[in-house]
């Protein structure tokens, strides 16, 4: 067989705008390898991966013993469907139930899949345990909120690009400002409330994070109201904020936990809901599945991954990073150049504030920049750059990652 001919960048960048649909717009680097916390170009360049896929690869590029994992598995079973029972997904469920502290999971595919698997949980516990009154729930979620582009995921959207020529939208949603308790308050007063479903950090919005007393007081009020607290940790979840979970950080355990990017560390799409029997065992057979949900070659790719997290200390280390990157950033950028207004994050998710409105193209340019002296990142909602490198990065590279963004600032000034 003829090897094909090796397209340079370019080429490959007009490749996709010529055959591919327009529904993204990355930046201009063609990546062709990964390793750790590097990929390479396909002209061979190195780059420090400061995005992670959007927190999919938190164990890194290629991880070696998810890599033998997935390949030992692919030569014996990759898929039977639900229609039969098969040899690693019981002992996959028994694992990530006792690791996150739950009765059950529900695998899935995509973490839009994973929120959508606890919407129907919600609404079929609240008519059959809660006794609200059939297609009368309704689901609380916040501004800013991001779980995915499925129409039930936009329907809870406040962002126009998601939603704008998409409708008509899912009903029994309600929205209302996030970190904001009062609202909360009002709006559980509706009895047909039956789920709040909220993100602890929210990513895709610019990394926002919540006062102290927020979750652990909304987690409150909601039981106080027999109302589900979901938590969408398909980003924050996976040690990506210095613990297993973000909950974990203020004491409480969600009543459904959604999960999945780093779930399979970043091999093949996996994702999951858990909750407690209550919740879960209200879904009969019949009523929700999917045929690649639960296959056994993601199974054994999420366990591996899983162990990756457990084993190398991975939240630990993401707690230690994260603090040293936003006081060097502190220090570095938003107290010496009017460019940067904040630095905001927990372990390692983090962003900057560009101190320019969110049409501005200083974020964009500044992104490129950092691509040219090494680093790659993204910015997200115009002018704020989401920084979340694989959590294996050690202090001496993340270091080393300050000085290219700090370089890249200076020179960009």
């Amino acid at each position: 067989m003829q090897e094909q001919a090796i397209r340079s960048s370019e080429e490959l960048i007009k490749l996709e705008d010529k055959h591919g649909a327009h529904n993204y717009h990355p930046m201009p680097v063609v990546i062709a390898r990964g390793e750790g916390v590097h990929v390479w170009d396909v002209e061979g360049k190195q780059y420090y991966d400061f995005l992670s896929a959007y927190s999919a690869l938190n164990q890194g590029h290629c991880h070696p013993h998810i890599l033998r994992a997935m390949h030992d598995q692919a030569q014996k079973l990759t898929l039977t469907s639900r229609a039969f029972y098969n040899d690693i997904l019981g002992p996959f469920e028994e694992f990530a139930t006792s690791l996150f502290g739950y009765d059950r999971i529900l695998p899935a595919n995509s973490g839009v899949e994973g929120g959508e698997t606890a919407v129907k949980l919600c609404r079929k516990w609240a008519y059959t345990v809660k006794g609200i009154p059939p297609n009368q729930a309704k689901i609380i979620f916040v501004t800013g909120n991001f779980w995915g582009r499925t129409l039930g995921a936009i329907s809870s959207s406040t962002d126009p690009s998601s939603t704008t020529d998409f409708g008509p939208f899912m009903p029994g949603y309600m929205i209302i400002p996030y970190n904001d308790l009062d609202a909360l308050a009002e709006a559980l007063e509706d009895p047909y409330v039956a789920g709040f479903m909220v993100e602890p950090i929210q990513g895709e919005a610019g990394v926002v994070v919540p006062d102290d007393d927020y979750l652990p007081t909304a987690y409150k009020m909601c039981r106080e109201k027999n109302v589900l607290f979901i938590a969408d940790e398909v980003q924050t979840g996976i040690a990506r904020t210095g613990k297993l979970v973000c909950c974990d950080h203020y004491g409480f355990k969600p009543d459904i936990l959604v999960l999945g990017k780093a779930l399979s560390g970043g091999f093949y799409p996996v994702s999951a809901a858990l909750a407690r029997d209550e919740i879960m065992l209200t879904i009969k057979p019949g009523e929700h599945g999917s045929t690649f949900g639960g296959n056994p070659l993601a199974c054994a790719v999420a366990k591996a991954a899983l162990e990756v997290v457990r084993d190398e200390n991975l939240a630990d280390n993401a707690e230690k990073m994260g603090i040293i990157f936003r006081e060097r950033m502190q220090k570095n950028l938003v107290e010496k150049h009017d460019l940067v207004s904040l630095v905001r994050g927990k372990g390692l998710l983090n962003a900057i504030v560009i101190n320019d409105h969110e049409d501005s193209p200083t974020a964009w340019n500044l992104c490129l920049k950092m691509a040219e002296n090494g680093l790659l990142a993204k910015p997200t909602h115009g002018n704020i750059i989401r920084f979340a490198p694989p959590l294996i990065m050690t202090e001496d590279q993340l270091h080393e990652c300050c000085a290219i963004i700090e370089k890249s600032v200076d020179e960009f000034v």
